[in-house]
């Protein structure tokens, strides 16, 4: 129904437009065509006696100029006051250049001043008059108002024949220079052949394009003496003139010819354009009787079509409706909560979650879409189950390669306390405790993934750690461990079950610390009880980072989104807002007053536990029998030799005793790590 509506009223605005268009061509005639056409026989006329001016000197001829320079004023006046009236029905291109007239003809006091003065020769001024007069036929070559083709060709034919008039125009000031000096310079002979070729080729193209009607009018000007003379002018001129020869004796006679055949082209041409522009009136006409055919018929079309398609309207308005419904709540509410539902690892029956999108209907098309929609359903949840499945997949493998590479570490480290316990050579243990503590940052790497794939390391205590120790783990765990400080108070400890996490959280973030800083500067660990919790603060003095990506990061560490696998650069930082969420931590960056970047934790006041400190006593000791305290800063007291002097790192032996790992022998191992590789296949 809309759309019968809007093609019959396209129909007829299209055929009222048509005939608008034609009616308003005799307004674009009378108030821009004509006076276009006044004005271009006025400046060839200043223009031939400009020359005249030139060439004779006379006051005479002077006060003549005068007298056509204010009749060409005149006519620039009356076209500037007529184009106004008809601004609305000129197309826009024909309006630009009329404009530009306007404004060409507001300047011609230069043009004026310097003829005045004698400063330009007589072939400057008609090429100067003449660009004038050619803005004025390029306000002719827009005239393209109606769309019937056949006034189109003659008025392109017209103006055809108006540039050729202009050509004549031309002839006959440059020859009147000429008879006046008495003969012709070689530029001046050179120009009038120009004028000859260019004024005879446009006289032939548009004479040839007239229909038999018009081209009689031209038949009978091309057989008066006044045209034949001409002929025979331009004709004598290329023949027997020579530049800086005498003229020959008919030379008196050039201009008068000239200016006779301009007349005369000027009155032919313009009684052939109110012919053309009196056909548009009958055309007009017929179209208004098209107007009337198309709006009864089309008003009748419409009125049968309202009848039948409000009879059936409110019945697929109603099916429409209940289908819309069904979509938006399938897109709306249905599909996100079965996302939910399969992120959190629920099963769920595809065909079950998959009803019919719209009962049956009368309207087979409605039905169609309804059964389309409904398959529609089905794919993007069958998608979703799969996608979740494959996440799933995912994540097993994820964990189960994490858990026998970390079986695997745990063992290896185990071997190393052993090795590190029988060497003493200093150099290989050295490099062998680098070994251990690469050893023990893979086993972090190896937690990681199976926190990525959502499950729990297989660390963990029972009872509280000190939070000092939890920190001294955490460094134990970054390459760069020498350039960390740590500074905890140690009267306060954390809960059994959160030091793996807490431990691997920090180590993250001091070792993101430590390679994002210089080598040369320090990472401070910090830690003090505040009102809601305990906070610790990891601050280095690197480059920073922007404020933008500052708090891009931060969002994601107060709300993880889910993990993607293509996203392999920030897994750290993944991480990371996993263990936070896991225990409830806050976890903060922000720009510290060195440049560099400060990570704040804020652990919950359930996973802090306050015990008693006792202040640490220094007493002299004697040379101990077991081995020295790891790191030991001077050589044990007493004898030995080169080996005796220099220090010995005990691995773990300045951690808490919950943070060690367990000792025993190499069998005991070997049965522990059979043992959880038979559990994790």
């Amino acid at each position: 129904m809309t759309a019968l509506v809007v093609i019959w009223g396209f129909a007829a605005a299209l055929t009222i437009e048509q005939g608008k268009q034609l009616l308003r061509i005799q307004k674009v005639y009378d108030n821009i065509v004509y006076p276009v056409g006044e004005a271009i026989n006025e400046l060839q006329s200043e223009r031939f006696v400009s020359v005249s001016y030139l060439a004779w000197r006379t006051s005479a001829l002077h006060t003549d100029l005068r007298v056509q320079r204010r009749k060409t004023d005149a006519t620039a006046v009356l076209l500037t006051r007529l184009s106004e009236q008809a601004r609305d029905e000129t197309p826009a291109a024909m309006w630009d250049r009329l404009q530009d007239l306007i404004r060409q003809l507001d300047r011609l006091d230069v043009l004026r001043g310097q003829v005045d003065d004698k400063r330009l020769t007589r072939l400057d001024v008609i090429e100067e008059y003449s660009s004038v007069v050619e803005t004025a036929h390029q306000v002719y070559d827009r005239l393209m108002i109606s769309p019937d083709i056949d006034i189109i060709e003659q008025t392109k034919a017209l103006i055809l024949i108006t540039r050729s008039r202009e050509m004549v125009s031309q002839q006959s000031a440059l020859v009147l220079g000429a008879q006046a000096s008495g003969r012709m310079t070689q530029d001046e002979r050179d120009a009038f052949s120009g004028m000859v070729g260019k004024r005879r080729l446009l006289y032939q193209l548009g004479t040839s394009q007239l229909d038999a009607g018009l081209l009689k009018q031209y038949g009978t000007l091309n057989s008066t003496p006044t045209y034949t003379s001409f002929l025979s002018l331009e004709d004598d001129v290329i023949a027997r003139v020579r530049p800086g020869q005498p003229l020959p004796p008919e030379a008196i006679a050039w201009p008068t010819t000239a200016q006779a055949l301009t007349r005369q082209l000027t009155e032919t041409t313009g009684a052939a354009a109110g012919v053309t522009a009196a056909r548009a009136a009958p055309l007009a006409q017929s179209v208004l009787w098209d107007i009337g055919i198309v709006g009864g018929l089309g008003l009748a079309a419409v009125l049968a079509t309202a009848f039948i398609s409000f009879r059936f309207a409110r019945t697929v308005t109603g099916e429409l409706s209940m289908l819309h419904r069904a979509a938006a709540d399938l897109a709306g509410r249905r599909l996100p909560d079965l996302v939910r539902r399969l992120r959190r690892g629920e099963d769920v029956d595809v065909a079950a979650e998959t009803p019919p999108m719209a009962q049956a209907s009368g309207t087979v098309e409605i039905e169609n879409v309804g059964r389309a929609f409904t398959s529609v359903q089905h794919t993007a949840i069958e998608a979703a189950v799969g996608q979740a499945e494959l996440r799933k997949g995912v994540n097993k493998v994820f964990l189960n390669l994490a858990r026998r590479s970390q079986s695997l570490l745990q063992r290896q480290l185990g071997m190393l306390d052993g090795l590190e316990k029988e060497i003493t050579d200093p150099d290989l243990l050295e490099r062998l405790f680098g070994v251990d503590h690469l050893t023990t940052r893979m086993r972090r790497h190896s937690e990681g993934l199976i926190i990525l794939s959502g499950a729990v390391p297989g660390r963990g205590w029972r009872n509280p750690v000190r939070l000092y120790d939890v920190a001294r783990a955490a460094t134990e765990e970054v390459e760069d461990y020498l350039r960390v400080d740590v500074n905890m108070p140690h009267g306060y400890s954390l809960a059994g079950g959160s030091v793996t996490d807490v431990v691997h959280l920090l180590a993250e973030l001091i070792e993101n610390a430590t390679v994002f800083s210089p080598p040369q500067t320090r990472v401070q660990v910090r830690g003090e009880l505040v009102a809601r919790g305990f906070a610790i603060e990891v601050e280095d003095r690197g480059l920073g980072i922007t404020s933008e990506e500052l708090a891009h990061i931060n969002a994601r560490l107060a709300d993880p989104p889910e993990f993607d696998l293509a996203d392999s650069d920030r897994l750290g930082l993944f991480v990371v807002g996993l263990l936070a969420r896991r225990h409830n931590i806050r976890v903060s960056l922000r720009t510290s007053p060195y440049g560099g970047t400060s990570a704040v934790l804020l652990l919950p006041q359930e996973i802090v536990v306050e015990n008693d400190t006792r202040e640490p006593t220094v007493e002299r000791l004697a040379q101990p029998e077991a081995p020295p305290p790891a790191l030991a800063l001077t050589p044990p007291i007493g004898g030995g030799g080169a080996q005796d002097s220099l220090p010995r790192r005990v691995r773990q032996a300045n951690l808490a005793p919950q943070l060690m790992e367990e000792q025993g022998d190499l069998f005991s191992s070997f049965q522990a790590g059979w043992r959880r590789a038979q559990e994790d296949s």
